[in-house]
């Protein structure tokens, strides 16, 4: 892991953006084509908006989404769907994006997009990490053994009260229960990993994934186990750090 630190988030948003492109784009010139996974998300904004400005070829790229909540309509303001549509797939011309449907069966869905992604090795996977520590969806402890590419999860007290102090939803109750999440070992089988962790309320799990032990229990921590992974901090974030 390479841990990169910036003043402020727009900084960490841009290199983030860069790096990853840099991925993008030597995937492209290896194999003709790149897949990669976007993450969502308040702590997404500045690289998204960066990310979507670089110089790509995006008709060559196909994109997997991370996660999104069970039972929730995509036009639901805290959509997943509806964020990655308004602030990446509506941006750029992707030549396909594969998004999880929350309003389905869920077990169908995630054998559906299991079988999708097994199929291509993902050349860069952006994401974030949780107040809790969470990884994508998998809140602590998080499964670290299962091969399957996506889950159905339950998600904890701590992780719902971070979804409703960001603004996507009027009261604790409305926020879900459960979601479909990309499975931490398949985040861990893409070749790279961009990590954009901005904000001090990030800050205690910004420690306890450097400094604890790799465990479920910090399910962010098994990123220090992936020599390309490049974790992004601002000021705020890396503040408990040495």
């Amino acid at each position: 892991m390479k841990v990169i630190r910036v003043l402020n988030k727009k900084e960490l948003g841009q290199k983030a953006a860069k790096k990853g492109s840099d991925y993008i784009r030597d995937a492209i010139g290896m194999k003709g084509e790149a897949n990669i996974i976007v993450a969502t998300g308040a702590s997404q904004f500045e690289m998204l908006s960066a990310l979507v400005k670089e110089n790509i070829d995006w008709t060559k790229v196909t994109a997997y989404h991370l996660d999104e909540y069970i039972g929730l309509p995509e036009s639901h303001p805290a959509s997943f769907r509806k964020y990655l549509r308004e602030r990446f797939a509506s941006l750029v011309p992707v030549r396909m994006f594969y998004y999880i449907n929350g309003e389905i069966d869920p077990v169908q869905e995630c054998r559906r997009l299991g079988n999708l992604i097994r199929e291509h090795a993902i050349d860069v996977a952006f994401v974030g990490i949780g107040e809790n520590g969470h990884l994508a969806f998998n809140d602590p402890p998080a499964d670290f053994e299962t091969e399957e590419p996506y889950l159905v999860v339950n998600l904890d007290e701590e992780c719902r009260r971070q979804q409703l102090g960001e603004g996507w939803f009027a009261s604790l109750e409305d926020v879900p229960l459960q979601a479909i999440s990309m499975s931490v070992r398949q985040i861990m089988k893409s070749r790279a990993i961009i990590c954009s962790v901005p904000d001090l309320r990030k800050a205690e799990a910004v420690r306890r994934s450097l400094k604890e032990p790799v465990s479920p229990a910090v399910p962010a921590s098994v990123l220090r186990t992936h020599s390309e992974t490049w974790l992004y901090l601002d000021r705020d974030s890396a503040s408990l750090i040495s």
